[in-house]
């Protein structure tokens, strides 16, 4: 579900921002952003879905209990259609526009928006959190699924850092090819979460 997290706009942030005028400053600004984010995000909707599940659990009813494995499948559902949907869009949003000359506070507001605000991210966020609570586990195992989120975004400044000038031609090409693929990714990665969500319904 991290890779369905970074895919679209939030990669290719990324990736601008390591063409901007301070590349490693915004870059480590954006992921603070990001991981700021992600932590809020996912600990919100793991704490409201532990309420609901217990409530749905005090009322001793198979049926309610199942209420958030159908909610998640739901929103899987719809985001699977959404990146579809979504997948042959070109227009960059204008923000774009605004990132080889970003500053820092541009950077961290625009990765702590768009991690938090995205309607991807927002349903993949949901569904980890509440995934957790319906099994009754801890808000720690969600670390993993933040890091590397976190990790992801960091590859392009990462790139920058092992590769030098090299990476002036490769980040562009993966630019590209990620605006045109990155939702067949992210089609897959739904999938997989579907079926192991309906698998632990049946």
């Amino acid at each position: 579900m991290a890779i369905v997290m970074i895919a679209g706009p939030q990669i290719i942030s990324a990736i601008l921002l390591t063409m901007s005028v301070n590349p490693r400053r915004n870059s480590l600004s954006f992921i603070g952003g990001v991981a700021l984010a992600i932590t809020l995000g996912v600990t919100v909707f793991y704490v409201l879905a532990k309420e609901l599940h217990r409530g749905t659990r005090s009322s001793d009813t198979g049926a309610d209990d199942k209420i958030l494995d159908y909610l998640v499948i739901a929103l899987l559902i719809y985001l699977a259609i959404h990146v579809y949907r979504d997948r042959k869009r070109s227009e960059p949003p204008k923000w774009m526009g605004k990132l080889t000359t970003a500053s820092a506070g541009f950077s961290f507001k625009l990765g702590f928006l768009l991690f938090l605000l995205m309607p991807t991210d927002i349903i993949t966020m949901v569904a980890v959190g509440s995934t957790l609570a319906q099994r009754d586990e801890s808000w720690w195992l969600s670390l993993p699924f933040i890091l590397l989120t976190l990790l992801l975004v960091a590859l392009p400044l990462l790139t920058l850092l092992v590769m030098g000038k090299h990476a002036d031609a490769l980040l562009p090409k993966a630019r590209d090819w990620l605006k045109t693929n990155s939702w067949m990714v992210s089609e897959l990665v739904i999938l997989f979460f579907l079926v192991s969500t309906i698998n632990d319904i049946t």
